[in-house]
């Protein structure tokens, strides 16, 4: 299973992200799922099972197939919220 963070650059916003998407399957003690980052340009569908974006990237991300969006991605509350329910989906919990 792969997750990746997508912001508009692929630089300081979408590493932050992947490393707390990392920080929350690690306390939720999910394993085997690998955390990317890249820029809305070079992502694609095949790079990854589950991609999150910041709200304001909703509409470019609409071609990757399963998009989290994020209300706020310095809320981590929210993003512990929607990567336990995705890791719940994939039944990774």
């Amino acid at each position: 299973m792969k997750f990746a963070a997508v912001c508009g650059s692929g630089l300081g916003s979408s590493f932050m992200v992947e490393m707390n998407i990392n920080s929350v399957l690690n306390d939720l003690g999910v394993t085997g799922v690998e955390v990317a980052h890249y820029d809305m340009g070079s992502a694609s569908p095949e790079l990854a099972d589950v991609f999150f974006v910041a709200k304001d990237l909703e509409d470019s991300a609409a071609h990757l197939g399963e998009v989290v969006v994020l209300d706020s991605i310095i809320d981590l509350d929210e993003l512990r919220e929607k990567v336990k329910q995705v890791c719940q989906e994939k039944e990774l919990l």
